[in-house]
């Protein structure tokens, strides 16, 4: 699939979810998929393996969040080979986003994917959540990758700011996770959001939580 034709799935996908797209941003989210299908190869980076489906389920469910991102300093863990995370850079130059995985193949793809595309506002680490101790804290935490909510929570409580939300994408509505979760933690439902995700059958849902103090 040509650079061009990707570009113009891209834009007529985030026309769906109305999001608009400068041409900058369109041709950045195309060669990153380019450079996610090519990397994918030796590297299995991804089950998904043709660049049109590269676009719907992981260009497409990360924009899909875009509008519910506040704040200016945002993580992503267990952001596998950037997603959402470098969607999200690509969308918001004027915000720090890092993106935090354990895999080292996956992590040297986002380091070479933000060296290509030059993404000056995006940082990579390779380590464990628990471990990471960065020198600040995070106003919104995502991820698309943890088994469940209170893993999620356990995991990254110690990097959210105090007014910080968790940006949890999920399919179906988590529920039982959600009981779950309230039970073991000081922490409560902001929102949950129903995702139309161009392309995608399944359900999406983005459940966005805080931190009761």
């Amino acid at each position: 699939m040509s650079n061009d034709l990707l570009v113009e799935q891209i834009y007529n996908g985030a026309n769906e979810l109305s999001l608009p797209l400068t041409e900058i941003q369109a041709r950045s989210l195309g060669q990153y998929v380019e450079l996610l299908a090519k990397w994918n190869k030796a590297y299995n980076l991804t089950a998904v393996r043709e660049p049109d489906q590269m676009v719907s389920r992981h260009i497409l469910d990360s924009l899909s969040i875009v509008p519910y991102i506040k704040g200016d300093n945002i993580l992503d863990v267990g952001s596998g080979p950037g997603l959402p995370g470098i969607p999200l850079a690509i969308m918001y130059p004027e915000k720090r986003i890092t993106t935090l995985d354990s895999n080292g193949k996956k992590t040297r793809f986002m380091t070479q994917a933000k060296i290509e595309m030059g993404l000056k506002n995006l940082t990579v680490v390779n380590t464990r959540v628990e471990s990471y101790q960065p020198d600040h804290l995070f106003d919104g935490i995502t991820s698309r990758a943890f088994s469940s909510l209170s893993d999620m929570v356990e995991g990254t409580k110690h990097l959210l700011a105090d007014s910080g939300v968790y940006l949890a994408m999920k399919g179906l509505y988590p529920e039982e996770e959600l009981s779950e979760l309230t039970q073991q933690f000081s922490c409560e439902l902001v929102e949950s959001i129903s995702l139309n995700v161009p392309g995608s059958d399944g359900e999406r849902h983005l459940v966005i939580l805080r931190n009761k103090y």
